[in-house]
């Protein structure tokens, strides 16, 4: 086979396979436009590149290389459209280069370059069309020496504008102008001579380096998924048949004739030996079908596997899971009957270990292999029309029960973090109660022996006074004591703190006065219980208490608007008495019973909504203040409104 035979034949060869890649690449460039919710516009360059490609490679064909394998015709202006594309290209890559990944070109410098590299393609490109109108050769030589000679000169400032990019990126826009240098002043020469078959690849086939080069700046997870697999399969695919047919032409005489003497015919044979290796996986999908569809008349197993899929997703309970499972394999099988069961955990070691197994009486056994026990097995009945399992059926059944199989151990373990928030919220729900009822065991001492004891003074000195204590004595008891759960409302709580300071007046007279300003309209507000009454005694204890001139006790509530559509409770209670230095307060926020229990309640109950802010001056005083979310429903305030 002579070096000018091969030189030809890899034209046709690379010319065809050109157009196949800058096809798959514009098709590429559609698809990803249509993936685009709602739709978007095309990246204007890589458009451009597989519109420029896929031009130079259909004119190419029929204008250089038919022509030598006896397909003659007037080219000259399909010659010129196509070297006109091509010489676009390069500015193209210029144009990919200066935009780094961005969606522009970003400075004058940069602008210029791409300007430059634009205005010198457009002109070879005007050079090329007029000489195909004047009836000149095309390509035009001086076209082409101007497109080796600018994309040289432009290799300069265009590396100096794009220094700060990855060495990689530069190297291969460097190669890809470089070569297509080669190939303008190689066609340049008018194919003058009689080239090697590489000079021949370097100068026609110039474009698949500035295509890649576009790709790999702009579009490399693009390319090398979507592109460079289909790609690099249709190369291998057309290598090997060219590397045996010149193999085979060097050995046998005959061949290398054919190749000589028919060539049309010849290159023919090559290209439908490629197109049949392209075309084999669809070949055989398609006959797969047909015994699948025609002959077995077996449903689409693929697509039953994906609908199998979405099915069981959308149940949430186990016995719906296999009955779906059921129903579609007694369909897709012909089986009369498909049940399931248990599996007798007792007698597992007698389970088969793959999950297709033949049962007793004809009937085929399906383990459905979930994680944990118990676990199911389908019956299977023999099918209909004497059909037997294949092994395209036994990989459906397996796909189907490890489905099934996932879709159960998920229904499972939604079920187990369900219960276990139900237990924390059972285990949450005892530990509030008690801590209330730690509370009120920690209360009733501190009441009932203060109260005794000034009950028994009041007795021998005012007994009126004292039945009147004892009656509050025995309202507060009852109040304390009642279970009503987490919550009460702010009239209950407020009746209790009453209660408690009543008790307290009679026992310190004149030493304790108290201030309570609670609007009957925030009476229905619901709070939660025994969530103030401590703070009250506290006041007391510690306020009033040690001061021998006693106090005074505020207790003030109001609503605020802390967010739009939202509602802020405020209880404040402030004391005249003797305050704490902020290191015993720290102490005894810390230390004591009761305003860890509020505090702790109030976290568990409304998270970060709610807050206890207590301030303190020695000798002035201390300030408690409770904010909480009003969560009270309509109902409940007219409720509560006609109990009071």
């Amino acid at each position: 086979m002579s070096p000018v035979n091969l030189g030809e034949l890899l034209n046709l060869v690379g010319l065809s396979i050109g157009v196949v890649l800058y096809a798959m690449l514009l098709a590429m460039v559609i698809r990803a436009r249509r993936r685009v919710a709602g739709g978007g516009a095309f990246d204007p360059l890589l458009l451009l590149t597989s519109v420029l490609g896929l031009i130079w490679n259909l004119c190419a064909l029929p204008a250089y290389v038919l022509p030598k394998f006896g397909v003659a015709g007037p080219f000259s202006l399909i010659s010129a459209i196509g070297f006109g594309a091509l010489g676009l290209l390069p500015a193209a890559v210029v144009h990919s280069v200066l935009r780094g990944g961005d969606e522009g070109v970003a400075g004058v410098i940069k602008r210029i370059i791409g300007t430059a590299a634009y205005a010198v393609s457009l002109f070879a490109a005007a050079l090329h069309l007029a000489a195909a109108l004047r009836g000149a050769s095309v390509p035009s030589a001086d076209a082409m020496r101007l497109l080796t000679y600018a994309f040289v000169a432009l290799v300069i400032p265009l590396a100096a504008a794009t220094r700060g990019q990855p060495g990689s990126r530069r190297a291969l826009w460097v190669t890809a102008l470089a070569v297509f240098a080669v190939s303008a002043l190689h066609l340049s020469q008018l194919h003058s001579g009689n080239p090697s078959w590489l000079v021949e690849l370097l100068g026609h086939h110039a474009s698949l380096p500035l295509a890649f080069a576009i790709l790999y700046q702009d579009y490399p997870f693009a390319l090398a998924d979507l592109f460079l697999k289909r790609a690099l399969a249709l190369l291998v695919v057309v290598a090997i048949a060219f590397v045996a047919v010149a193999a085979f032409a060097d050995r046998s005489a005959a061949f290398a004739q054919f190749i000589e003497r028919d060539p049309q015919q010849f290159a023919l044979l090559i290209t439908l030996w490629a197109a049949t290796a392209l075309l084999y996986p669809s070949l055989r999908a398609a006959t797969a079908w047909f015994v699948d569809a025609v002959l077995l008349h077996r449903p689409n197993y693929r697509a039953l596997r994906a609908s199998v899929s979405r099915v069981v997703q959308t149940l949430d309970a186990v016995p719906l899971v296999l009955e779906a499972i059921s129903d579609v394999v007694g369909t897709s099988l012909n089986s009369p009957r498909v049940t399931w069961e248990p599996l007798d955990e007792s007698r597992a070691h007698e389970a088969p270990a793959a999950l297709v197994a033949a049962g007793r009486d004809g009937m085929t056994i399906l383990t459905i292999p979930t994680a944990e026990a118990p676990r199911y097995t389908l019956a299977i009945a023999p099918l209909t029309g004497g059909r037997r399992l294949l092994s395209d059926d036994v990989a459906m059944l397996e796909t189907i029960a490890t489905v099934g199989a996932r879709r159960i151990d998920g229904i499972r373990v939604t079920q187990e973090r369900h219960e276990r928030e139900i237990r924390e919220r059972e285990m949450g729900r005892l530990a509030t109660e008690a801590e209330l009822r730690a509370l009120r065991a920690q209360i009733n001492p501190h009441f009932l022996f203060n109260a005794l004891t000034t009950i028994g003074y009041l007795i021998q000195t005012a007994p009126p006074r004292a039945l009147q204590t004892l009656l509050r004595l025995t309202s507060l008891l009852r109040g304390v004591l009642r279970s009503e759960g987490e919550f009460t409302t702010l009239g209950r709580e407020v009746d209790i703190i009453e209660a408690y300071l009543d008790i307290e007046r009679a026992r310190f007279e004149q030493r304790l006065r108290v201030s309570i300003d609670v609007p009957a309209r925030l009476r229905h507000v619901r709070v939660p219980a025994l969530v103030l009454q401590p703070l009250v005694e506290n006041a007391v204890k510690h306020g009033v208490a040690p001061m021998a001139a006693g106090g005074e006790v505020d207790i003030h509530a109001r609503i605020d608007a802390c967010e739009p559509g939202a509602r802020q409770l405020t209880v404040t209670i402030r004391d005249t008495g003797a305050g704490v230095e902020p290191e015993q307060l720290r102490r005894g926020r810390e230390e004591g019973v009761g305003l860890r229990n509020v505090e702790r309640r109030l976290q568990g109950q409304y998270g970060s909504a709610a807050s206890l802010v207590i301030t303190s001056t020695p000798g002035r005083g201390t300030t408690a203040e409770v904010r909480l979310p009003v969560t009270t429903t309509p109902h409940e305030a007219a409720r509560d409104r006609v109990a009071v």
